[in-house]
């Protein structure tokens, strides 16, 4: 080797971590001290780790999970051990000599770097340091970072690529990802690249360091990488570096006066690795050593001074906040990892009314809050009975009791013991049906109960028709396409289920550019989407009327509700996720394997259909797309008008017969119609005979 020139070269410049605490840190942290350490100040083992982000500088976080036994495991994070010591008092905090605690745990971890423990595990090279006071009356938490490293030796560089595709090629950079994704997760933090004729190879470091000193054989430096996880995103390397270079060169005498290639890994889910830089590392023939001087490492705070930094968690840490916080985190990782354009927060400020609180209410409510809904009402007019627990995930044995408590005055109760922070509301209230006459004693409470519901609908965005009959989701349907709702509707066979979308045509206030129906032939704008009622053409009546107890139940195979509720939630969150909204349009044939639908029928999730049917007896589904029918008993223009222009009066002629409905529509003709051509017909085959 020849000595190095060191004219051209400048001093290495690293960049340091700045911490992040995740709220849960703090949480785990209180529970810790009240309920195990109490007033001792015992040092606590935790982790944290870094990753390459690229729109950020280097972040080092901590969570709730730095206090698990071992650490969560992520492809792209680098785990490091580090220690918690937590101070009983605020003065004890303020007085500690922070250099000499620094010193000395440097001390302690060049001691162990000698052992050569770190050639077979190199996350042995790593610690870092939290210093902490908790004031748990006020939920303050005072705290300082510290990542140890020796201020010596002292190396230059003079060479850096910004860009690694001017260095290795297409192929290669392939076999670095490859090889950095297969090393075990203790190794990912410093390792060895080779390149040869015969392409990219990355081991670890014990493959070429002798643990008694030196390399096992001559290394050919030239094509030779001491490679480490890089969490800087800027032009120097991150502060991992520091350490790494001071223990291989006090391994590694005979890199005294040498150059050698340093590649700092940047990887991450959308660019791979294509960000990681190249460094030659010039090592002068002559360096201090470590022990002749301390050790830097203490962290920063906002104003960049030297000092400790403050969590107020008043708010944060509140059970019910901090429960908001973590039912999000599934949401949040969808929207870093695998779907960076969804739109969180339109589910948060999304209203859904649920009609009917039975099995597909209950499921449809527990989805709801696993995708981030947070305002959620239910109207129903049933008590809990003994039957429904099993089947009714909301309600217990105990809502039973005492001739049951009101299901929709449960179910809220049931949402916010859930999660405190949800707007739950439950409202009992009949809904009027076609065909269920409403005598002169109920025609108040009737109107009552109507008023109610037609407010209920108004005040809320989307409508969930979870009704056990078809004449109950009349009334909804109305409204909902009176007041411009998105309406889903949900229904249960034995084995089979109908999830679907209403047509909607009213302007959708989520929608950030002004809204234009696609034409393609291929798909059905929203607006021409039929509703429920859309293929009848009769009129509901009351269908529970001589029926038998099995008949009047809704008695289905227990998984068909949860598969239908599931389907409604998830088709609402694609309807929400679409730029059109409720006005999404549907493709004409889709089919559930399609891979490239027009992109018309595309939210950020995939195609939004208009309607899926699906038979557990087959255990298959179809998504069949149908037309608005202009002479529906429920959505057309002409029930639309006829309730604007007479509202209650044709409501009570409705209610006292479904056949009301047919008139109003044409659907009586249309069936007259139908019969005497059926006449003719048999008039004509007995002329011809």
């Amino acid at each position: 080797m020849t000595e190095v020139d060191l004219d051209k070269a400048q001093i290495i410049q690293y960049v340091p971590f700045q911490s992040f605490v995740h709220p849960s840190f703090w949480h785990s942290l209180t529970n810790l001290k009240l309920d195990v350490d109490k007033l001792k100040e015992t040092k606590k083992e935790i982790w944290g780790r870094f990753s390459y982000r690229g729109d950020v500088e280097a972040i080092f976080e901590v969570d709730g999970t730095s206090f698990n036994v071992f650490p969560e495991d992520d492809i792209m994070y680098a785990n490091v051990r580090g220690t918690l010591m937590n101070k009983n008092t605020i003065e004890e905090y303020k007085t500690i000599d922070k250099a000499g605690l620094l010193n000395a745990v440097g001390k302690e971890m060049w001691e162990n770097m000698k052992t050569k423990a770190w050639i077979a595990n190199p996350f042995e090279l790593w610690n870092f340091i939290i210093l902490s006071f908790a004031d748990l009356k006020k939920f303050n938490y005072y705290y300082w970072f510290a990542f140890p490293a020796p201020s010596q030796p002292t190396v230059f560089i003079n060479e850096i690529s910004s860009n690694i595709r001017l260095i290795f090629r297409t192929i290669e950079i392939n076999e670095l990802s490859q090889g950095y994704k297969a090393l075990d997760e203790e190794q990912k933090g410093y390792f060895i690249v080779t390149r040869s004729d015969f392409g990219i190879n990355v081991t670890t470091i014990s493959t070429v360091l002798d643990a008694n000193g030196g390399f096992k054989e001559d290394v050919d430096l030239t094509n030779t990488y001491f490679a480490f996880t890089d969490p800087s995103n800027g032009r120097n390397p991150g502060w991992p570096l520091r350490l790494f270079l001071a223990a291989l060169i006090d391994h590694c005498p005979t890199l005294l006066g040498a150059s050698i290639n340093v590649l700092a890994l940047r990887a991450n889910y959308t660019a791979g690795v294509d960000n990681s830089r190249l460094y030659t590392v010039k090592v002068p023939q002559e360096v201090k050593p470590v022990e002749s001087a301390g050790w830097v490492g203490w962290e920063r705070n906002d104003k960049g001074n030297f000092g400790p930094k403050l969590a107020n968690m008043s708010a944060s840490l509140d059970p019910a906040v901090l429960a908001e916080t973590s039912s999000d985190l599934n949401i949040k990782l969808m929207k870093w990892r695998l779907v960076p354009d969804i739109d969180v927060d339109v589910m948060k400020r999304t209203r859904c009314l649920l009609f009917g609180a039975g099995t597909l209410g209950c499921h449809v409510a527990r989805d709801l809050l696993a995708w981030g809904f947070r305002h959620i009402t239910f109207i129903d007019n049933g008590k809990v009975s003994y039957s429904n627990p099993t089947r009714q995930v909301l309600y217990t044995f105990h809502d039973c009791l005492n001739g049951g408590r009101m299901k929709a005055e449960a179910a809220a109760n049931a949402i916010l013991n859930i999660l405190p922070s949800v707007v739950s509301e439950g409202i009992v209230a009949h809904i009027p049906m076609p065909g269920h006459p409403i005598g002169e004693a109920m025609t108040d409470e009737t109107v009552d109960n109507v008023k109610r519901i037609a407010q209920a609908v108004e005040e809320h965005d989307v409508l969930f028709l979870l009704l056990d009959s078809r004449e109950a989701r009349w009334l909804p349907t109305l409204l909902g396409a009176h007041y411009g709702k998105i309406v889903i509707n949900a229904a249960l066979g034995f084995d089979s289920y109908l999830v679907m979308r209403h047509g909607f045509n009213a302007e959708y206030e989520y929608c950030a550019e002004p809204m234009k129906i696609p034409d393609n032939k291929d798909c059905m704008p929203g607006v021409d989407l039929g509703c429920y009622f859309c293929n009848d053409v009769t009129a509901p009546g009351d269908s529970m009327k001589d029926r038998t107890l099995d008949q009047q139940c809704t008695v289905t195979r227990p998984g068909v509700a949860a598969i239908a509720g599931a389907l409604a939630v998830e088709l609402l969150v694609g309807v929400l996720q679409h730029p059109l909204g409720g006005r999404a349009p549907a493709m004409i044939n889709l089919k559930t394997d399609s891979d490239d639908p027009p992109k018309e029928c595309r939210s950020v999730l995939g195609p939004v259909p208009h309607s899926l049917r699906g038979f557990l007896s087959t255990y298959s589904t179809i998504a069949p797309t149908c037309a608005k029918f202009k002479q529906c008993i429920a959505c057309s223009d002409i029930v639309l008008n006829r309730y604007r222009e007479y509202g209650f009066d044709f409501l009570f002629e409705v209610f006292d017969s479904g056949n009301h409905l047919e008139e109003v529509t044409g659907l009586r003709e249309l069936h007259l119609s139908a019969e005497m051509t059926e006449i003719l017909t048999l008039s004509d085959d007995e002329g011809e005979e």
